[in-house]
């Protein structure tokens, strides 16, 4: 007879449209880590905040929902998932930057994208257990939703999950910035003012939200080669479930991702030595490793 799975881990199969396989890599690989993360929340005696990092379509949104019921069900403690994606800068205020700047930063994704004020003050708020109201993306509109539209978080919380693509980057150095790294680059900066626009906000914005962080955790994509397929699938699903509006097409794909290569590429050389958690991943999205560390070296 097969065994019964707790109530909140079948209702999140099928919330999360998963095969049972998910839970068991989940209970063999994350199940450890968030006891070792409910333990240090224990510890500190006051909301705790763990980042994730992992690339587009590497499974960190399902990771953190996980966790999210894992801590709640579990642990008994009240945790709250923010996404990097939510924080994206109104459509009108990239198209300033767009006119101001350049004309790529109308794009949402890189650093420079997003209002970093918001990120801090939200994830400060959280972490001080304070009342806050978490913002939203319509990534569909493309645009911020309104905030009657926010969540509301009343309650204080034991832990914040931050998740992100880029969250961990750092900048680059002068040399690295030079040659472009696909058709994008050469063609629409050839002289480097929208790389080196996101390359500033890395530097001066966002070490005060990573001062932020306790613990860090990552997935680890086995190459950028990889993340075209994942995002693509992840554009199928909301296909389905959008029947089709505002999603896009495999040459629109293929485009979008160019925006975030540079960094991606960035983030898989220099962060796996950085965090406090590392699970690589292989092209199916399978666990194949898992690396601790006691000392990260992102604060």
């Amino acid at each position: 007879m097969a065994e019964q799975l707790p109530d909140w881990r079948s209702g999140f199969l099928e919330a999360h449209h998963l095969v049972p396989a998910y839970l068991e890599s989940a209970q063999k690989w994350f199940d450890p880590v968030a006891a070792v993360v409910a333990e240090h929340q224990n510890e500190a005696g006051r909301p705790w905040l763990l980042a994730v990092n992992g690339s587009q379509g590497s499974g960190k949104s399902t990771l953190c929902d996980y966790l999210q019921a894992l801590f709640r069900n579990q642990y008994g403690k009240r945790c709250i998932a923010v996404s990097l994606d939510d924080f994206y800068l109104t459509l009108a205020e990239r198209q300033h930057l767009a006119q101001d700047v350049h004309p790529l930063l109308r794009t949402r994704g890189v650093p420079g994208t997003h209002n970093m004020s918001l990120m801090q003050s939200t994830l400060g708020n959280l972490l001080a257990g304070e009342p806050t109201r978490i913002p939203r993306f319509d990534k569909a509109e493309d645009d911020r939703c309104p905030e009657s539209a926010w969540d509301a978080q009343a309650e204080p919380v034991d832990i914040v999950l931050f998740e992100g693509w880029c969250v961990g980057a750092v900048a680059q150095d002068e040399a690295a910035m030079r040659e472009p790294v696909n058709e994008l680059e050469a063609d629409e900066d050839p002289d480097g003012r929208w790389r080196g626009y996101v390359n500033r906000v890395l530097a001066e914005r966002f070490p005060a939200v990573y001062a932020l962080v306790d613990e860090w955790l990552m997935l680890r994509a086995p190459s950028f080669d990889c993340v075209y397929r994942w995002r693509l699938e992840q554009e199928q699903k909301l296909a389905a479930r959008r029947a089709g509006a505002g999603v896009m097409t495999p040459a629109e794909v293929a485009r979008f991702i160019q925006f975030y290569q540079r960094l991606t590429e960035h983030c898989l050389a220099e962060l796996p030595a950085k965090v406090n958690h590392l699970f690589t991943l292989d092209e199916q999205r399978r666990i194949r490793n898992y690396l601790a560390s006691t000392e990260a070296a992102l604060q």
